[in-house]
């Protein structure tokens, strides 16, 4: 009886050990799972920070490459220069040329058909005739045209790919809304006799010079700002506003095709 109870006692104490065992076995399992679960998301915290990280430098790669590329000017010399006896100029096809030489080198980039539109290039065309008659130089009206032609692809390029920021959208819009006040200006003093003021249009189209400067500051050369000054200290220039707005016929002829132009421009609201 007595070896029958020491027996009994005996499995008693062993069924204990192994549930003991059991016990800890389970517990150990969660305590690996746990460790294991922890290893997880550490490694997937570090892995989306790292994606996250990689997307943002992925960005501003692409964005300096961006702006490199557009202010590359290899091969200026010879894009579109006018030889001393040749008289025909044609702003549609110097838009192509730029576009295609700056878009070239950027295969990604889905920029077309800017300033290259029927009313834009016959702006342009007067906008050389008459500074050429105004400088007495087809070069250099060749050449500031060009000038507005490459700003403006440019600028386009930068905003079509979301490469400014929340302030500097602030200033395009500034220099939308300045820019649209100069050319009803512009028209205004075409179409409505004796108020002409050539210190207004200039201070105006300074202004727009100004927006544009600060709109480009950090993402385009030294290069590009003197384009800028080129073209707006000659636009601005009260003595070539005079004698646009003066009594000769040709410059009247000219203002008159651009006032056409911009007032196409602003009916289609894209001034």
């Amino acid at each position: 009886m007595s070896s029958r109870g020491e027996k009994g006692e005996e499995g008693h104490r062993k069924r204990e050990r192994e549930r003991e065992r059991e016990r800890e076995g389970g517990e150990g399992s969660k305590r690996e799972e746990k460790v294991e679960a922890r290893e997880l998301q550490r490694d997937s915290t570090e892995t989306s920070r790292n994606r996250g990280s990689g997307v943002k430098r992925e960005e501003e790669r692409r964005g300096e490459v961006l702006r490199g590329e557009m202010d590359s000017d290899s091969g200026d010399q010879s894009e579109g220069e006018l030889s001393p006896g040749q008289e025909s100029f044609n702003s549609k096809s110097l838009a192509l040329q730029a576009q295609k030489k700056i878009l070239s080198k950027m295969a990604t980039m889905a920029v077309a058909n800017l300033l290259t539109d029927d009313t834009s290039s016959e702006i342009l065309d007067e906008l050389y005739k008459a500074s050429r008659e105004y400088t007495k130089s087809k070069k250099e009206a060749h050449k500031i045209i060009k000038d507005v032609i490459k700003i403006a692809l440019k600028i386009g390029i930068l905003y079509r790919n979301h490469q400014f920021s929340p302030d500097e959208m602030e200033t395009v819009e500034r220099f939308k809304k300045k820019m649209n006040q100069a050319a009803m200006t512009v028209v205004s003093f075409y179409e409505v006799e004796y108020t002409f003021d050539r210190g207004i249009l200039s201070e105006l189209l300074m202004e727009c010079r100004d927006h544009l400067h600060e709109l480009v500051e950090h993402h385009l050369t030294a290069r590009s700002h003197a384009r800028i000054d080129h073209v707006f200290n000659h636009f601005a220039d009260v003595d070539f506003l005079t004698e646009l707005y003066g009594p000769s016929e040709q410059y009247r002829l000219n203002l008159r095709k651009i006032c056409d132009g911009i007032n196409k421009l602003l009916d289609e609201g894209t001034l």
